[in-house]
């Protein structure tokens, strides 16, 4: 069935996770009839360095200590305040989820920053970019391979009715296109770090995916607008790729886009489609029509079966910045009565 989640970011400072936490997990459970939800861990970036994606990611790394300094996330040769600071809001969030969650059973979702746009963000301890550094970014992947298996399992603890089997690792990689077309400024800003060849990124990808399934979990990898990087996550064993539909063009049309979205989704890789905000009619309210016509005109364009529409999974557009908590829950109401048309037309 056409299903609804989310990246994870929601608004709110200390002391509002839990009832973040409480508001997914209640309003996914109240989706109309026929439509599936994936309740996922809240991000409450609000809090500050630590909570932020780069760096509750970081905190994650196995034996790869980090800490803030004046670019921002850099590695370091021991652990320190800031990392004590991101793993206090880890141990938080996962807090909240236990009592959120308290009695339920299904599939769910956490967001870790990849490992290329991890590489592309974190800085060395005495240099550039870990991306500068082959043999430092081979290491990342391994770290943060370690610290998704890790991640999987405390879930699992907090909520046992979430078998491993049932949660879905989302890798956000925005930067992924960036690092493959090498114009990411080095530490200086007076030239660019070499371009990643398409092996290479498919490399890098593999031991996160490979440790996401060696747990028995399904990896998505989120590129946002970077639709060039389908290929690579196909090759790198992911289950799902994400895109932001409404980047793509007039009515979410790109031929050579969706082009790999066929392709992908003809190899088994699901489409995990990120919708901007509905346009609201003074007359009408939302003009829910149009997004539903962002996925299924161009998918029966490139010539996908209607069917196939019912293994799609919705979410709000990964770069989306919402300003409240009532605009985060009409979001995902939206997204929900967006899914049940989808499915309808799937049945037809």
């Amino acid at each position: 069935m056409v299903t609804v989640s989310g990246h994870g970011p929601w608004p709110g400072g200390e002391g509002d996770v839990l009832e973040a936490q409480l508001t997914v997990t209640g309003d996914l459970a109240e989706l109309p009839a026929g439509v599936g939800a994936v309740p996922f861990l809240v991000q409450l970036t609000g809090r500050g360095p630590g909570a932020d994606p780069v760096g509750r990611t970081a905190a994650l790394l196995a034996e790869m200590p980090v800490e803030l300094g004046p670019h921002g996330w850099k590695l370091t040769d021991r652990p320190g305040t800031d990392q004590r600071r991101a793993e206090a809001f880890a141990r938080e969030d996962l807090g909240a989820l236990a009592i959120a969650a308290h009695g339920y059973a299904g599939p769910f979702a956490l967001e870790v920053t990849g490992p290329w746009t991890l590489a592309a963000t974190l800085w060395s301890a005495r240099g550039d970019r870990v991306l500068a550094d082959k043999g430092a970014r081979r290491d990342l992947g391994l770290a943060l391979a370690e610290g998704v298996r890790a991640q999987v399992a405390a879930v699992h603890e907090q909520v046992p009715g979430v078998a491993p089997s049932d949660v879905v690792v989302q890798l956000a990689e925005p930067q992924l296109g960036a690092v493959h077309a090498g114009v990411l400024p080095t530490f200086s800003g007076y030239s660019r770090l070499r371009a990643v060849p398409g092996p290479d990124v498919v490399e890098g990808l593999r031991p996160v995916v490979d440790a996401v399934h060696d747990v028995g979990a399904r990896a998505v990898v989120h590129l946002g607008e970077t639709w060039v990087g389908v290929p690579p996550v196909v090759l790198a064993g992911a289950d799902g790729v994400g895109l932001d539909l409404g980047s793509l063009g007039a009515g979410g049309w790109n031929e050579r886009a969706w082009e790999l979205v066929a392709r992908a989704v003809e190899k088994g890789v699901g489409l995990w489609a990120g919708l901007p905000p509905a346009q609201v009619s003074q007359c009408a309210g939302p003009m829910l029509g149009e997004l539903v016509n962002l996925v299924a005109v161009p998918w029966r364009r490139v010539g996908l079966p209607a069917s196939a529409l019912d293994d799609v999974t919705l979410l709000a557009a990964s770069r989306r910045a919402l300003a409240s908590t009532d605009e985060h829950r009409a979001e995902l109401a939206n997204l929900g009565r967006v899914a049940e048309a989808l499915a309808e037309r799937a049945a037809a």
